[in-house]
């Protein structure tokens, strides 16, 4: 059957690890009737944990989508992982979808990625529902954990449904919003039945149900008037109010539960159903290179984003795409905006995990898969030819976290490159990139556990063996003074010989401004045919380097003066001579040694702040601010030189309990000198052997 947009939801399961997301995602799936059992994560044949990486390891590294039918909905749900290795997927996930349901460990309350959820979901402006898990454990009362949220977030919490009982006594769940009780099925593995609410909650349910009714007249005007006069709304005027509500914002729906037990599945399901956003009334896009949105319109000519690739052994390239407008079919022309190729999808799937089934449209708002589509890549907009908007791409960080890799046989350093850029079109998060000046294929990712699992992965598959080091730094080399130098390249070996004469005068530049030549010959010493070789021999000479062999920036070259031979110049002999009296000038001209600094952004709870401003300072750090970001969170704005966070996200993680994130990129190039310099030049040297040795 195909959905029309109005009847589509798509909701995505976000939060910290272990909050259990899978677990909750496989038993809406076990009570929609998509799968006859569900399965615990432990055996390794959950819906959403599908591959051999996450079957094995027991956590989720992919987003997973899936779906139900409830009444007369489609249900799209992404899960995504609980850990900031893999923020990628999460960011697909929120980006597809109109809103998500925030998991929360009722024990633990609100943890680092619950607050990086918020966070994302804030810029946003993302409607989002809290769903608190694992009530039925010890030191696990349901109002801890809603006054906890209450705490840490801005926002108008409201339960919808709440808990019989808690830990051992834990009975179930009362569906406020259509007061009924749902008590614990026997088993997991059987479906929750309701019953009338027992006499000893009537009076929690009615107080409930009165927050409730206020929160729902916050969404309309006209709903408010009636409220504030009649104390109360029929039940037509409830769901009206929260639906506008949620997409408004105006108020945060919170669910009781354990999804373990399979309690509370029932109410989220008629909740989704009635309540959750439409793609139709409440999603839009955001166009590149302009101000512009196009909202999702069925009516439209067609217009979709791929929010995903995965390429899988069996089925080869998979494109996730989210329809915006208009109906993508099988027998559906589009052109990739990218490269403005036409295409035809050859099948498209809507998916339950690794499961595929045949669709043969997808409707506006809709989100399924392109199956083997040669040029589609994460982040194209496909659409219609007379379409020619472009979608702006995830909003995705930048890798924190990078090792140089070779292979351990020199043959398969082909295959092992090739693996690599594969796994980059799948995980954008995930960076390959060979750095000419360290001659080094350097890899990068979002922590060390997200590189870990990409190699691990190719060495199972492919079986290859690789070697990781950290990487070496790219350093530059500048002058801090005018000066002169010169060089008289002369070379005789029968018939024509070789000569130039080279006069130069350096002076430093402004940083990041860049090299500068001028011509400051008068007289016709050194013809103008010449002077192209001569810039040809600075260039090569800055490529070399005068301290460490490094890249020489921010310097201005000026011709001075020259000699030349009627026979024996050439330009080859004063590129050479220029190589020479450029390297003589700049050893004038106070060489020293830059170091790339990176600006810094730090997120730890409170707690850790001294240690992590202590930590920053020792690594040559310059603390620029701080700030509270909410949630007991702070946030450090520092810039630090990059040779000392080559392993920070290991180190950060061992200093704050793995509860600490930062954000980091490039800012600019400072001096070093003494004994930092000192090391980097033994360094270089040892590098320069060892190549030597090698060769």
């Amino acid at each position: 059957m195909a959905y029309t947009t109005d009847l589509i939801r798509n909701v995505a399961l976000a939060g910290h690890g272990s909050t259990g997301k899978t677990t909750l995602l496989e038993h809406i799936l076990f009570s929609a009737g998509a799968i006859a059992k569900p399965e615990l994560v432990e055996s390794g044949k959950t819906v959403s944990d599908y591959n051999e990486e996450e079957i094995e390891r027991k956590i989720s590294v992919h987003a997973a989508l899936a779906r139900i039918a409830w009444g007369d909905k489609k249900i799209n749900i992404i899960d995504t992982p609980g850990s900031s290795d893999f923020v990628g997927e999460v960011i697909l996930a929120l980006r597809a979808c109109e809103s998500t349901l925030v998991l929360m460990d009722a024990r633990s309350g609100v943890q680092i990625e619950t607050i990086k959820t918020w966070r994302n979901l804030d810029v946003r402006k993302k409607p989002r529902m809290v769903f608190i898990n694992k009530l039925d454990e010890e030191r696990a009362p349901f109002q801890n954990a809603l006054a906890d949220l209450k705490d840490k977030f801005k926002g108008n919490f409201v339960p919808v449904t709440i808990p019989m009982g808690e830990a051992a006594g834990y009975k179930g769940v009362i569906d406020v919003l259509n007061q009924k009780a749902y008590g614990v099925p026997a088993s997991h593995d059987q479906k929750e039945s309701s019953s009338d609410v027992p006499a000893e909650f009537t009076a929690a349910m009615a107080e409930a149900r009165a927050a409730l009714s206020e929160a729902a007249a916050e969404g309309d005007d006209e709903l408010m008037e009636k409220y504030l006069s009649e104390g109360e709304l029929s039940q037509e005027e409830i769901v009206k109010g929260l639906a506008e509500a949620l997409a408004g914002n105006r108020v945060i729906p919170v669910f009781a539960g354990s999804a373990l037990k399979n309690s509370g599945m029932l109410a989220l399901l008629d909740f989704f159903a009635a309540i959750a956003p439409s793609p139709h009334d409440h999603a839009k896009e955001s166009v590149k290179g302009s101000d512009a949105f196009i909202n999702v319109d069925p009516a439209a000519p067609l217009a979709g984003m791929i929010i995903k690739t995965q390429i899988d052994q069996f089925s080869g390239k998979l494109s996730f795409v989210k329809v915006i407008c208009g109906k993508l079919g099988t027998d559906t022309d589009y052109v990739n905006m990218s490269d403005q190729k036409k295409e035809r999808p050859s099948k498209l799937y809507t998916a339950l995990g690794k499961k595929l089934e045949d669709v043969k449209e997808l409707y506006a708002g809709d989100i399924g898969i392109i199956a083997k589509s040669p040029t589609l890549r994460t982040n194209d907009t496909i659409g219609a030819p007379e379409r020619s908007e472009q979608f702006l791409p995830l909003r995705l960080p930048q890798p924190v976290h990078a090792v140089a890799i070779t292979a351990t046989s020199k043959k398969e350093e082909d295959k092992l490159s090739e693996l690599l850029h594969k796994a980059a079109e799948e995980d954008y998060t995930f960076s390959v990139r060979f750095n000419s000046e360290t001659k080094e294929t350097v890899i990068a990712g979002m922590g060390e556990l997200h590189l870990n699992m990409i190699l691990d992965k190719i060495k199972h598959s492919a079986k290859i063996a690789v070697e990781t080091r950290v990487p070496r730094v790219a350093y530059r080399e500048t002058i801090t003074k005018k000066a002169g130098g010169e060089h008289t390249h002369k070379k005789q070996s029968g018939g024509h010989g070789q000569y130039g004469k080279v006069v130069l005068e350096v002076e430093p530049r402004t940083r990041g401004e860049g090299y500068a030549f001028e011509n400051k010959v008068f007289g016709g010493s050194v013809s103008k045919g010449f002077v192209p070789g001569i810039e040809k021999g600075i260039h090569q000479a800055m490529e070399s380097g005068i301290i460490a062999g490094y890249p020489v920036v921010d310097v201005k070259s000026n011709l001075m003066d020259g000699k030349e031979h009627p026979v024996d110049s050439s330009e080859m002999a004063f590129k050479i001579a220029a190589r020479g009296a450029f390297k003589e000038a700049c050893k004038n001209a106070g060489p020293t040694l830059l170091e790339p600094v990176n600006a810094l952004t730090v997120f730890v709870e409170d707690k850790y702040l001294g240690d992590v401003m202590s930590d920053l300072s020792g690594r040559r750090g310059r603390i620029s601010g701080q700030q509270p970001v909410g949630g007991g969170i702070v946030e450090i704005k520092a810039e630090v030189p990059h040779a000392e966070l080559l392993r920070y996200s290991i180190d950060l993680r061992a200093m704050t309990s793995g509860t600490g994130g930062f954000e980091v990129e490039f800012d600019h190039y400072a001096p070093i000198s003494g004994k930092i310099a000192e090391d980097v030049i033994k360094a270089a040297a040892a590098f320069k052997t060892h190549e030597e040795e090698e060769d």
